[in-house]
């Protein structure tokens, strides 16, 4: 797991869009989405529900995001 990888599911998540997500990060929507799902095949974890017209954390998920906020936060206090 790369800190990318933490960015880019709280973009999602906070957003709970994939669309609005790639907006924030300049990222092609499809390339975001890969991204999460691969986060998500690595540590076994669906964090996500999607459907065509909605985008939920699971438990896990609303779990993961604010250990993701933190991590992230802790990495800019390091180089800081």
């Amino acid at each position: 797991m790369e800190l990318r990888h933490l960015r880019y599911f709280v973009a999602v998540a906070e957003a709970l869009s994939f669309t609005k997500g790639a907006e924030k990060l300049h990222l092609a929507q499809p390339s975001l989405t890969r991204q999460v799902k691969d986060l998500e095949d690595e540590i076994h974890v669906r964090l996500l529900d999607r459907t065509k017209q909605q985008v939920s954390l699971t438990p896990e998920g609303r779990s993961f995001l604010a250990d993701a906020k933190r991590v992230l936060d802790l990495s800019q206090e390091i180089v800081k």
